[in-house]
């Protein structure tokens, strides 16, 4: 298919005869809605999980092996469930996958009301939630564009983006944090509750969410042949190729600041537990300052030069461990790369929505998020070594002179032209 056919059939009408507005803004709602209540409780898990293993064990190893359930899905098995979210109704799939997390809840939390929670089990159970949340979260991505009309993606994926935010990095610890207090089981069963709430919000939603299938008569291809399709598919294209580039050295450098910030922290900065998550929090209020001024910075800047100041902030904050130890300097730098990190989301998303083809959306997503998620923890384990060698302050520096060498890349090749062509 070409770029031109493909870019039509993803600009057509999505909603049929219903009003475009009207659907649209009740579809904002609900994806709003859904986001919120489903970040929401994946933000428990992300403290309760961890926190239940800590009850269980002494040992770091299988503490954090229970969170790396949640998360090692995403290098296992994106990609295959790319192709399935390209062949199935996406509202159906998210239906499944919150079904699955209901399952695992409902589990855990007859265990805990019962004989106990056992290690096994959350593993298990973690296992289940990290495959739901691949196909929840590529799924969901992939709505969008079938879901409202191209005018109003930008403030939709916004205001998803803020409820992401919120819900996992905010509330969701605060809440889990509450819920344990008032016992094992209830945590389990509200989280539980929550999911399936979420899971009816979905059929408020209008419109027609299943992708283009092959032409009558024409045999699908096998489930390698559409992940190499989907790969061949962003690496032609010179603006999807080079986002998905950058945005894997800027999750590098993130993977690598989060993990050796607590270190520097402690030995260089000299903060208690208590000061460092005041320190830290400010990357959380950049990002949801980030959701709430993203509108008005790309009508000012335009989308490119808006995701170039993410990546100037990037590097500002990497860099600024090097040449400072103040927490004010490493708090402010925390700010603007959340805020610059929103910028990027939303209008990589943005862009996404209108240069990718909806047949194609399930493993553009899912091939994105891969690269991404997956530069997080080589970030982290490359800057562990560096920091080994030279120390903290020195594989800070490397890691923002890495971040600096993606401005000539992304400069030359996003570009206005690039971004407007069809």
């Amino acid at each position: 298919m070409s770029d031109s056919k493909a870019l039509q059939q993803t600009e057509a009408d999505p909603l049929g005869k219903a009003p475009e507005a009207a659907a649209g803004r009740r579809n904002t709602a609900v994806l709003v809605g859904f986001t919120a209540v489903t970040s929401l409780a994946d933000g428990v898990m992300k403290t309760t999980l961890p926190f239940l293993a800590a009850q269980l064990t002494d040992s770091p190893t299988q503490v954090t092996a229970v969170s790396l359930t949640l998360t090692l899905p995403w290098l296992l098995i994106a990609l295959h469930i790319g192709v399935l979210v390209d062949r199935f109704d996406r509202r159906k799939l998210l239906w499944a996958a919150n079904g699955m997390r209901l399952a695992a809840m409902g589990w855990l939390t007859a265990s805990a009301l019962g004989d106990g929670v056992t290690l096994p089990r959350l593993f298990a159970a973690g296992a289940i939630l990290g495959v739901a949340d691949v196909i929840a979260s590529t799924s969901a991505a992939t709505l969008v564009p079938a879901a409202v009309p191209a005018t109003a993606r930008e403030r939709v994926n916004a205001w998803m983006l803020g409820a992401e935010t919120v819900g996992f990095e905010f509330a969701g610890p605060f809440v889990g944090g509450l819920l344990l207090a008032a016992g094992t089981g209830f945590a389990l069963g509200a989280t539980g509750v929550s999911y399936a709430a979420a899971a009816l919000v979905l059929l408020l939603l209008v419109g027609r969410f299943r992708a283009a299938g092959p032409a009558p008569g024409v045999a699908r291809s096998s489930v390698r042949s559409r992940i190499a399709e989907g790969l061949r598919f962003i690496w032609r294209n010179r603006v999807l190729r080079t986002l998905m580039l950058v945005v894997s050295v800027l999750n590098a450098t993130w993977g690598a600041w989060l993990a050796l910030l607590p270190l520097y922290a402690k030995e260089t900065l000299g903060l208690d537990p208590q000061e460092y998550g005041i320190a830290l929090s400010a990357l959380g209020i950049g990002g949801l300052t980030g959701a709430l001024v993203v509108t008005r910075v790309n009508r000012l800047l335009g989308a490119r030069w808006a995701m170039f100041a993410d990546l100037v902030a990037t590097v500002t904050m990497v860099a600024l461990p090097v040449v400072t130890t103040s927490v004010w300097s490493v708090a402010v730098g925390a700010f603007l790369g959340g805020l610059g990190g929103t910028l990027w989301t939303v209008n990589s998303r943005t862009i996404a929505q209108r240069l990718v083809p909806d047949e194609m959306l399930g493993r553009f997503s899912a091939t994105f998020r891969f690269f991404a998620f997956g530069a997080l923890p080589l970030g982290a384990g490359l800057v562990g070594v560096l920091a080994e060698l030279g120390g903290s302050r020195a594989a800070f520096g490397v890691f923002a002179v890495i971040t600096t060498a993606a401005l000539l890349p992304f400069l030359r090749n996003i570009t206005h032209a690039a971004l407007e062509s069809r």
